[in-house]
């Protein structure tokens, strides 16, 4: 006589009969179901043994329940979340819940690489620059009014231009005349001196310091041979071709000052009222 081959569970023979092994005992069909098999989360149905199971946070599901629960599409092969009110795919999550890009108003999609700033989202190649529509990506940018700009675009545009070098004053610099300078390229004509913070003064387009200058155009004082510039005190005295510094505008021969006073010519000399009665 062979031996018996039952149920585990309901002792039946399994002679002909499927069964499920469980931890090395045989069960037939209709007992396995009813003490093993797994409940749907969505149906609440028996997940039978010959129905395809799927398994998501220690949850259960037939495969034509694992759906998402807004527009009831499968999501046994599609990418999905999970929300309070069960399994979103991909396109609704991002449709209620991801930002859309402002230039091309396209969803940016969850793990692509976006750009975010003052509040506004966009795909990294959509956030181009307004002046050469280039993608700024990881590059500064300057905005301005609702546009965006790359620095050398916006240097180009709105920026001042030196003078001299003509590239762009990105800080600093001075203004004389109407015209900008970086302050490194505002110099002296003459000697090619910086200028900033020093006195100067311009001949024609042209500005010198105070040493090319008196070099180069300064008149001489009469009394002291050396250069009346406007510097400083600069007040001088001018007179028939010649000029003085004031405190050099002074008698010939006692030295008192005639800056305000009565003076005469005498040939190359100038006298007091005075000096000019001993005569």
């Amino acid at each position: 006589m062979s031996d018996r081959f039952d149920c585990k569970n309901c002792n039946e023979s399994l002679y002909g009969r499927k069964y499920i092994q469980v931890e090395a005992e045989p069960h037939c069909i209709s007992c396995y179901d009813r003490l093993h098999a797994n409940t749907c989360q969505e149906c609440k149905e028996v997940i039978g043994h010959n129905a395809k199971e799927l398994f998501y946070e220690d949850r259960y599901y037939h495969e034509h329940c694992f759906r998402c629960f807004r527009c009831d599409r499968s999501l046994a092969d599609e990418p999905f979340t999970s929300q309070d009110h069960g399994l979103v795919c991909s396109d609704c999550y991002c449709n209620e819940f991801s930002s859309k890009c402002v230039s091309c108003d396209k969803t940016v999609m969850p793990g692509s690489r976006m750009l975010e700033y003052d509040g506004s989202t966009w795909h990294e190649d959509c956030f181009t620059c307004h002046g050469c529509e280039k993608p700024i990506g990881a590059e500064a940018f300057i905005p301005d009014k609702n546009n965006y700009y790359c620095v050398p675009c916006h240097e180009g545009r709105f920026t001042p231009q030196c003078s001299h070098c003509k590239k762009a004053l990105t800080k600093g610099g001075l203004t004389y005349r109407d015209q900008v300078w970086h302050q490194e390229c505002f110099r002296c004509s003459g000697c090619e001196a910086p200028l900033a913070g020093q006195t100067f003064t311009s001949q024609g387009e042209a500005s010198f310091c105070v040493k090319c200058f008196s070099s180069l155009y300064a008149k001489k004082c009469s009394g002291c041979n050396s250069a009346i510039t406007g510097f400083g005190d600069g007040k001088y005295v001018s007179f028939e071709e010649r000029q003085w510094h004031q405190p050099c505008f002074k008698c010939s021969r006692c030295s008192v000052s005639l800056v305000g006073s009565g003076f005469f010519p005498d040939r190359d000399q100038i006298l007091c009222t005075d000096c000019n009665n001993d005569d």
